[in-house]
C-alpha cells in the first residue's frame, strides 16, 4: 500500500506546473467536491495558538450544528486526554474563536451553549461598523448647544476665519442644500459640528482582536522547575542499605517498577529521607505502587515524583525523663541526674531548719 501511494504522489507532482520549488513543501491540491471545511489562515498560521489548540478549532467547525463540544464529549470521539482539550478550548476562549455561556431553558434547567465564530476579528469589524450610527444622534445634541449663545456679535470675526478654511468646499455645499433659509448663519457651524466627530472613535476597534488575552498559558509555556530529590541529613551505610535494598524489590510487587541500577543509585537518598523519618519501608512501597497509572511509562520518573511529592513530616521527639533510684529511700522516681526523691529532698530540708535554729 505504502508503495502505491508514493507512486500516485509522484504521478501527481509530475502534473503539477513548473516551476516548482527547490526545497520545502510541494503541494498537490485537488479541489474537493463534498465533506470539506473552510480554515482561514488566520486560524491555521496562528503564531498565538498551540498546535493542539489549532487543531480542535478545525475539528469544531467541521462538526454539524447542534453537537456536543464539552470536554468530556471530545474526549470520547478524540484521542486527546481532558487536561490537553480543556486547554485548548480555553486558548480558543482567549482568542475569542470561542464562547460558552450558561443558559436557563423555559423548563428551568441550566445548560452550557458553545458558540464558535470562524472570523473573530471579521466580527468585531462589524460590530464597529455597525456602532456609528447608533452613536450618531447623540453628537448633534452636544454640539447644538454651542452655536445658541453665539446671536451676540462677538462671533462676528468667525467669517474672518472662513478664507482659511476655503478649501474645503463641504460646508458651502450643505448650506444651498438646507431648506430653511432663515437663519444662513447658525447653519454655517452644523456642518462644521460633525469635523471634529469626523475621525470616528470606533475606527480602532478592529484592533480589538489584540486585547483577548489569553488567562491560561498555552501547553507549550515554560513549567516552573520541579522540586528537588529529598535527601536524609546522613546517608549512613544502613539507610543506603536498606533503600537500594526496597528499591531492587520492587518489581517483585509490581512487574511495572522495574529500576535499573543507575535509577536506583540515583533514589536511594529519597527513600533513605522517607527512612530516616521512622517510616516503615512496607508503608514506602505501598505510597509508591498504589493506585499507580497502567501501564507505568517511566517508572524512575514516576518513583521520584511520589517520592517528592508524598514525603511525610518529620516526627515530633518528645523528650522522656529517664528514672532515678533514690540515693535516700531507694524508691524510683523521674529525674535528669541521680540524687534525692521529693520527698527526701523536703525531709532533709526540715532537719536543716530544725538545725539551724
Amino acid at each position: 500500500m505504502d508503495t502505491k501511494q508514493n507512486t500516485a504522489l509522484l504521478r501527481a507532482l509530475a502534473e503539477v506546473p513548473a516551476p516548482l520549488p527547490d526545497r520545502g513543501v510541494i503541494h498537490v491540491v485537488i479541489p474537493h467536491t463534498d465533506r470539506f471545511t473552510v480554515v482561514g489562515n488566520h486560524l491555521a498560521q496562528n503564531a498565538g495558538l498551540s498546535t493542539t489548540a489549532v487543531g480542535f478549532a478545525v475539528r469544531i467547525q467541521s462538526l454539524p450544528q447542534g453537537t456536543e463540544v464539552g470536554v468530556k464529549a471530545l474526549a470520547a470521539r478524540f484521542p486527546e486526554g481532558e487536561k490537553l482539550i480543556a486547554a485548548a478550548l480555553r486558548e480558543l476562549e482567549a482568542h475569542g474563536y470561542l464562547q460558552r455561556a450558561r443558559t436557563r431553558l423555559p423548563n428551568g434547567r441550566i445548560v452550557t451553549r458553545t458558540v464558535f465564530c470562524n472570523q473573530p476579528a471579521a466580527l468585531l469589524r462589524l460590530r464597529a461598523a455597525a456602532t456609528p450610527p447608533q452613536q450618531a444622534p447623540v453628537a448633534p445634541q452636544v454640539t447644538a448647544p454651542v452655536p445658541a449663545p453665539a446671536p451676540a456679535p462677538a462671533l462676528a470675526p468667525a467669517p474672518a476665519r472662513g478664507p482659511a478654511l476655503a478649501p474645503a468646499p463641504k460646508p458651502e455645499h450643505h448650506a444651498p442644500q438646507a431648506p430653511v433659509p432663515d437663519a444662513p448663519v447658525p447653519d454655517a457651524p452644523v456642518p462644521e459640528a460633525p469635523a471634529p466627530e469626523a475621525p470616528a472613535p470606533e475606527a480602532p476597534v478592529p484592533q480589538g482582536h489584540a486585547s483577548f488575552v489569553p488567562l491560561v498559558p498555552p501547553p507549550t509555556a515554560p513549567k516552573p522547575p520541579r522540586p528537588p530529590l529529598p535527601r536524609p541529613r546522613e546517608l549512613t551505610p544502613e539507610l543506603e542499605r536498606i533503600s537500594a535494598a526496597l528499591l531492587s524489590d520492587l518489581h517483585h510487587h509490581s512487574p511495572e517498577f522495574t529500576l535499573s541500577e543507575e535509577h536506583v543509585h540515583r533514589l536511594v537518598p529519597g527513600v533513605a529521607a522517607w527512612l530516616e523519618r521512622d517510616t516503615h519501608p512496607d508503608t514506602i512501597r505501598h505510597a509508591l505502587t498504589t493506585n499507580a497509572p497502567e501501564p507505568v511509562k517511566y517508572p524512575y520518573q514516576f518513583v521520584k515524583h511520589r517520592l517528592t511529592a508524598l514525603l511525610p513530616p518529620p516526627p515530633h521527639r518528645t523528650t522522656v525523663t529517664p528514672f532515678q533510684t533514690c540515693d535516700g529511700c531507694e524508691r524510683a522516681f523521674r529525674a535528669p541526674t541521680p540524687g534525692h526523691c521529693r520527698d527526701c529532698r523536703t525531709g532533709h530540708a526540715h532537719e536543716d531548719q530544725q538545725a539551724a535554729a
